[in-house]
């Protein structure tokens, strides 16, 4: 569904304009209706189409409260979700305390994660593709894909 990134800019209120591709998916599959939440591992955001969010919450709420990992991944992933819509002009707002979770000015990265877009600050993105090894060991659960 999602591919690609994009490099936008917050305005002064903290609201992105989704680009026109993402838009467009997003009204034909949810109606513009998204959650926005803090990623349980990265230092980004995740948006979601409200039906997909729908299905990876339940899978996180239907963990057990009997490890310190699974709490604190409820309480970030899911204690921090925020369902809002896209607005007239095509733009989400992104709340202040999710912006400071991840230190997000006004350079966002916005990518396109196949069924969830991601949103970075600019520079923590060019962090984390400059650390990427993508030729050192991958997991067996890669090593089977045909590129």
């Amino acid at each position: 569904m999602f591919n690609g990134r994009h490099a936008l800019n917050l305005d002064a209120k903290g609201r992105l304009a989704v680009p026109v591709r993402f838009r467009e998916k997003l009204s034909a599959s949810c109606g513009g209706r998204v959650v926005l939440t803090q990623h349980p591992m990265d230092n980004c955001l995740v948006v979601y189409p409200e039906p997909d969010w729908e299905k990876i919450a339940s899978q996180v709420a239907s963990l057990s409260d009997a490890t310190p990992q699974e709490r604190g991944l409820k309480r970030r992933f899911l204690g921090q979700a925020v369902e809002m819509a896209l607005d007239g002009s095509g733009r989400i707002l992104i709340p202040t305390e999710l912006r400071e979770l991840i230190n997000l000015d006004k350079k966002t990265m916005l990518v396109g994660i196949q069924h969830r877009l991601e949103l970075w600050a600019e520079d923590a993105w060019q962090a984390e593709q400059a650390g990427l090894d993508m030729a050192g060991a991958m997991p067996d659960s890669v090593k089977s894909l045909a590129f």
